[in-house]
């Protein structure tokens, strides 16, 4: 059966102090390099031969798919790009919240920037893609759009991404039992080997 491996990139400064990173393109912490091609090791056990490697083009994303060992293979997807979060960008949650109390991305959304259908729209773009491959994908991406992605291979909303935390660097596996779209392993660490 088909899997669809979800790798979030490794840790920036932005994804470690928290603060909102869409569009800005942050590079790896020179600490996370390890880490990225640490999720390489992991990556070529559970799919040594994938049909299909696509990266988000910016940097964090694309380096992490480089040091990883599948840069050679990785077409770029503009569709992987992370949510755009327009006023909101660079900014954390309480900074946030400090103007506009109690708000979450997945109900509120952001000004001048994307909402939850918008992403929807480019991971529905992704999953087509994906199953259309004809065997294991790989998917380099960010946080928020992975969370997207995956609420919709499973047939949830854009929004039920909010369900599905998922850690920088971290590895995630959608698949199928049977004919159903399912989540087979989420949020894995590069210390808890995905299996196979």
């Amino acid at each position: 059966m088909q899997r669809v491996w979800l790798v979030r990139h490794a840790e920036t400064e932005w994804s470690e102090s928290g603060r909102h990173t869409g569009r800005t393109d942050i590079p790896l912490l020179a600490s996370a390099r390890g880490a990225a091609a640490a999720l390489g090791e992991c990556l070529r056990r559970v799919v040594p031969d994938p049909a299909l490697v696509l990266t988000s083009p910016l940097s964090r994303a694309a380096e992490t798919c480089r040091l990883a060992g599948f840069g050679a293979r990785a077409q770029p997807c503009q569709d992987l790009v992370e949510w755009d979060y327009g006023k909101y960008e660079g900014l954390t949650t309480e900074e946030i919240r400090a103007e506009r109390a109690g708000w979450t991305l997945w109900k509120d959304g952001v000004p001048d920037g994307e909402t939850a259908g918008d992403v929807g729209r480019r991971a529905d773009r992704v999953v087509e893609r994906a199953r259309a491959a004809g065997g294991d994908v790989l998917l380099f991406s960010h946080g928020h759009v992975l969370r997207v992605l995956a609420a919709r291979w499973v047939g949830l909303p854009p929004v039920g991404g909010r369900l599905l935390g998922l850690r920088a660097g971290a590895i995630s596996a959608l698949g199928w039992e049977r004919e159903t779209p399912v989540v087979l392993r989420w949020d894995v660490a590069v210390d808890e080997p995905p299996g196979s």
